[in-house]
């Protein structure tokens, strides 16, 4: 039996935010189910749980900003800016975050589009239907037509 309903809503946060960083809306989403499965038994006060997202904020352990740069690290290496972009609004992270990161990403973009092209092709299509199929992959990882364009016109 529980004592307080907060303290078990702080320590599952705390559980998540130790194994990776969130971003406060992700957050928000994770805990939702058991801050209303606390209310909904009764306890002693219902949990606020903006108040504890405040708390976590104000103490530094929950930041958008390193969700955003977490995330960043982890796809920019397979990814395209389009992507990343989705990524990180469906992750609720805000708008001018997502706007100071995109220059960094657009700089190595074409980069990344090669390196993801020739890890998984690695030669130039030789008809229109290879050309699609390779266009259509590097589309689906995030990337612009600009971009492909470049990568398919490349020389080696």
């Amino acid at each position: 039996m529980r004592k307080n309903p907060e303290l078990s809503l702080r320590a599952r946060a705390l559980q998540y935010l130790a194994r990776r960083e969130y971003s406060r809306a992700e957050l928000r989403g994770k805990l939702r189910p058991y801050a209303q499965a606390d209310e909904n038994i009764g306890q002693l006060r219902p949990v606020d749980l903006d108040v504890l997202l405040d708390e976590l904020t104000a103490r530094g352990w929950l930041s958008d900003t390193r969700a955003a740069t977490q995330l960043l690290h982890a796809k920019r290496s397979r990814f395209g800016t389009q992507r990343i972009a989705h990524e990180l609004r469906q992750k609720g992270i805000a708008e001018e975050l997502i706007s100071a990161a995109l220059p960094a990403l657009k700089e190595s973009e074409l980069e990344t589009a090669r390196e993801v092209w020739q890890r998984k092709f690695g030669t130039l299509p030789q008809d229109a239907n290879e050309k699609a199929k390779q266009m259509r992959f590097l589309q689906s990882r995030g990337f612009g037509f600009d971009v492909i364009f470049q990568v398919l016109r490349q020389t080696d």
